[in-house]
């Protein structure tokens, strides 16, 4: 009887320091910090970035870039909308459109959560600079900027605190003519609107506004690269070279992660 008491002393004290133990562990556990920031981002463009004619979002680059990044160190989780519309130019994107409110909604949805950035991530001009068939097109380099400063205004006053990574165009062929004619005088002015770029990210920052240009170097490698990581497309010119297929979307989708990523790490985001 005496060794059956002492059994049960000593079982219910191995319980009680189980209990204590656990009950620290899980204390410890509640305590710890969510390490990394949850990024928000809305991405904004044209075909290319809805991932036209790769069968899937899941294979656009706002997905696979989505994905990258929540793998970077510093992020807890990446959310994301894609509102990349086949066809469209800045003038589509403009505050009073269909496109912008989609824009809105979405962004609205991301804005003020707990521990979250908003980004919106923009790679627009390939239709802006094509010679006639797009909304507004040809758009001069003139133009393209103004247009893009009244649609960053606009997600700045309603998101203060919000991030703008403007992403440099990808390359396309000088033959390229389907339904809009670019040729290479669209190639040509599409160009032109990279400086542009550069010098306005530069400009919104000595205002005190977080805007960094993200991917500068897709350009060229789709260049170098354009057969094996673009779609061969029939067009009035012969053979032209537009659109990513499912593998350059993927080497895009790896430029604008660490476009966006650089940026976060410059605006102290993370």
């Amino acid at each position: 009887m005496k060794k059956i008491f002492i059994a049960l002393i000593v079982l219910v004290g191995v319980s009680v320091f189980i209990f204590v133990l656990l009950s620290v562990f899980t204390f410890a556990v509640a305590q710890t910090p969510n390490h990394g920031k949850n990024i928000n981002i809305v991405y904004i463009g044209n075909s290319i970035t809805q991932g036209v004619q790769l069968g899937g979002a899941e294979y656009a680059p706002p997905a696979i870039a989505s994905g990258i990044l929540s793998e970077y160190k510093g992020i807890a989780s990446v959310d994301f909308y894609n509102n990349g519309v086949s066809g469209k130019t800045t003038f589509d994107h403009m505050p009073g459109t269909q496109y912008f409110k989609r824009t809105i909604e979405n962004a609205d949805g991301f804005y003020g959560n707990n521990n979250s950035q908003l980004v919106f991530s923009i790679m627009i001009g390939t239709n802006d600079s094509a010679a006639s068939g797009p909304n507004g097109a040809p758009v001069a380099k003139e133009v393209y900027i103004i247009n893009l400063i009244t649609i960053i205004d606009s997600l700045f006053s309603r998101y203060p605190e919000a991030l703008v990574v403007l992403h440099h165009p990808i390359w396309y062929s000088p033959n390229t003519y389907n339904t809009s004619k670019y040729l290479q005088e669209g190639l040509d002015r599409m160009q032109s609107y990279i400086p542009a770029i550069d010098r306005l990210a530069r400009e919104y920052r000595k205002k005190g506004f977080d805007v960094y240009v993200g991917d500068s170097k897709a350009h060229k490698y789709f260049e170098k690269n354009y057969k094996e990581l673009m779609i061969h497309e029939n067009g009035q010119e012969g053979i032209f070279f537009l659109h990513p297929n499912r593998e350059g979307a993927a080497k895009l989708a790896g430029f604008w992660a660490d476009g966006i990523y650089r940026a976060l790490r410059k605006a102290g985001v993370i």
